[in-house]
């Protein structure tokens, strides 16, 4: 499919300018997107709070307060707040990597007669809004079926339900489906059971996906807001993201900003570290057939 501009007119130095110039403007219109709420953010957290009343679109402070982050992390307790996040993050990542790849292995490999009604019971929860079940949800972590164990205010209460995630299980099902069966068929004649062919073969080919899925998970549960403030209602226990707005409501502004750039600090250096799968998995999602 050609172009709008020809490779012939791509040589003539005013069309070349042209596209130059609206190539660039585009790219700094992505950059100041992107980028600016960030550094302003940056901006804001070692700015006063009079400073940023008066001079909020300021490029740079007057006079950069950088006890600011200090007197956030100390008074509005931003390291406590923090430490929950890890912890909430921390095991809804590790949920959601057992159940994705136990799941997508039983049913890309065990395959199971059930499985095809498993797998199209899983498609079809990507079709309800997850606020519809947040009731049957709340209700089922009140009173742990079986168990009959109440799990509200603990970490389990978000854990656990982060496992339901149909998506990563049919994400890591479809990087699983492209490994050779030849391999799995080979290990069985050799002896090895279903749990080692998963442990041995299919979890040490899988680095890709799995950095795929870690990365989205712990993306997806450093932001996530409804469910732990219904799940947590206790202040001491809530993670970053609910506390911050309840803390905004008494609050010095310029300490609230300086809060607000410590808890996007973490997501942003993991994103600089793992771009590369990152891009890797946009590419897989998107392209593997």
């Amino acid at each position: 499919m050609t172009g709008l501009v020809t490779a012939s007119d791509r040589r003539r130095p005013r069309i070349r300018l042209a596209l130059g110039s609206v190539q660039a403007a585009l790219l700094l219109a992505v950059v100041v997107e992107g980028a600016g709420p960030i550094l302003w953010m940056a901006k804001g957290s070692v700015t006063g709070t009079q400073e940023l009343l008066h001079h909020p679109l300021a490029l740079l402070p007057t006079s950069p307060q950088w006890s600011n982050l200090a007197h956030a992390w100390t008074d509005l307790q931003i390291g406590h707040y923090l430490f929950n996040t890890v912890v909430l993050v921390g095991g809804s990542w590790l949920v959601q990597l057992i159940v994705a790849t136990t799941g997508g292995y039983a049913l890309s490999v065990l395959r199971p007669w059930f499985g095809r009604y498993v797998y199209g019971a899983i498609l079809a929860t990507l079709f309800i809004p997850a606020t519809v079940t947040l009731i049957a949800q709340y209700q089922t972590i009140l009173h742990l079926p079986v168990l009959g164990l109440n799990l509200v205010n603990t970490p389990a209460a978000v854990w656990l339900p982060a496992g339901a995630n149909a998506f990563n299980i049919l994400l890591v099902k479809r990087f699983f489906d492209a490994i050779p069966r030849d391999l799995y068929e080979a290990a069985q004649v050799d002896g090895a059971g279903p749990f080692a062919v998963f442990w041995r073969i299919v979890l040490p080919m899988s680095t890709p996906i799995l950095a795929v899925v870690s990365l989205l998970t712990v993306m997806g549960a450093w932001k996530e807001f409804l469910w732990p403030m219904l799940a947590i209602s206790d202040p001491a226990k809530q993670p970053l993201a609910v506390a911050l707005p309840r803390l905004a409501q008494s609050s010095d502004q310029a300490l609230l900003i300086a809060g607000l750039f410590i808890a996007s600090l973490p997501p942003l250096i993991v994103f600089l570290i793992f771009q590369r799968y990152i891009i890797r998995g946009v590419a897989f999602t998107g392209v593997k057939g």
